[in-house]
């Protein structure tokens, strides 16, 4: 008989790509979908079983369908406005829920997890280059970025109490393309970027194909010389600048000091044009470049994308997709309105030393 594979976060469009992609394995006998919600896309033969993962009834669905891996997809950045708090406990107490349904499950023999670079952090005191085993010099203290550091730690907690499953944690860099749709690809769909006054970040990126396909790879049998277990980075090679995305996109850039920037970002979640978070402000800041010999050395994945052409291809997609011009509208006429209320009240200096730091 064939595998049996449970895929996580179903309903979003990277979940429900991913549903359609394992079916094409021929060790795939079953795939089970799960989400909270119902998917507004085709899962092709997937069976949907619409459940949330914060509850125990997902012990239930392991057992009835005799599942053997596991790819949970359900950890995501989600909204910062309104929905952040069921973001957090899906990502957290959803993944708690999970690896406890798994613990107990004799069936279970594979899981791997989709994470994110972003557990390291962002601070101007970061190295280079970040590799699997670097300590952050600051853990992120909220956001998306904190739920990653915490689901990779209750993940090896269950690799501890389960060695006889094969565990792979797949930090994967800023995903993009066409389909993607991530409040990193919002913010490159803007008319006008506003970036950090005296910073020009280095950015990664991984093509959202390339994701599926290390998903893929992960979730099956590893070949000869390969290990599938472990965590590992996942990225296109090369760096491309905040200035050079903004030229290849044909977007110009307002540079902004790191204190407008923040209220920006504010008024930008308030009307809902994008997801300005500030994590994204920290990566728009000081970038973050990661080290990939071991998805190559010991995944034996090598990504179809480099950085830049991963970016070109994204950024074709987008020709022509501002954002709408009412929205902009709102978004101009909010951050005024804010800027006006904030500095009325920033005393004489204080800009400068938010300059300084």
């Amino acid at each position: 008989m064939g595998k049996v594979v449970l895929v996580t976060g179903a309903a979003r469009q990277l979940g429900g790509r991913f549903v359609r992609r394992i079916q094409r394995d021929p060790d795939v006998e079953r795939v089970i979908a799960v989400d909270a919600v119902t998917p507004p896309h085709r899962l092709g033969s997937a069976e949907f079983v619409r459940t949330d993962i914060r509850q125990s009834a997902i012990a239930r669905v392991l057992a009835e369908h005799a599942v053997d891996t596991v790819v949970h997809l359900a950890v995501t950045g989600g909204r910062a406005t309104g929905v952040r708090s069921a973001v957090k406990e899906t990502n957290v107490i959803g993944t708690m829920q999970l690896l406890g349904a798994c613990q107990k499950s004799p069936t279970v023999r594979r899981l791997v997890v989709k994470s994110s670079t972003s557990v390291y952090g962002g601070t101007p005191r970061d190295p280079a280059v970040f590799a699997e085993t670097t300590q952050p010099k600051t853990l992120p203290s909220a956001g998306f970025a904190k739920d990653a550091v915490e689901v990779e730690g209750y993940v090896r907690g269950f690799a501890r109490r389960r060695p006889d499953v094969a565990v792979c944690v797949l930090r994967f860099a800023n995903i993009l393309g066409p389909f993607a749709d991530s409040a990193l690809a919002e913010y490159f769909s803007m008319p006008v970027m506003p970036t950090v006054l005296g910073y020009d970040p280095r950015l990664q990126f991984v093509h959202e194909d390339d994701v599926l396909d290390v998903l893929g790879l992960a979730a099956r049998e590893p070949r000869r010389g390969t290990l599938n277990s472990g965590t590992f980075n996942i990225a296109g090679d090369g760096v491309l600048l905040l200035s050079q995305c903004s030229r290849r996109l044909g977007r110009p850039t307002v540079p902004l000091l790191l204190p407008a920037v923040t209220w920006v970002g504010s008024a930008l979640r308030t009307v809902g044009v994008t997801d300005f978070s500030p994590e994204q402000i920290r990566l728009l800041t000081h970038g973050r470049v990661v080290e990939t010999t071991q998805m190559r050395d010991v995944l034996g994945f090598e990504p179809m994308y480099t950085t830049a052409e991963t970016f070109a291809d994204f950024a074709r997609s987008r020709r022509g997709a501002l954002l709408p011009p009412d929205r902009v509208g709102r978004a101009v006429d909010a951050v005024a309105g804010l800027l006006d209320v904030e500095l009325d009240g920033v005393p004489d200096g204080a800009l400068d030393e938010g300059a300084k730091r």
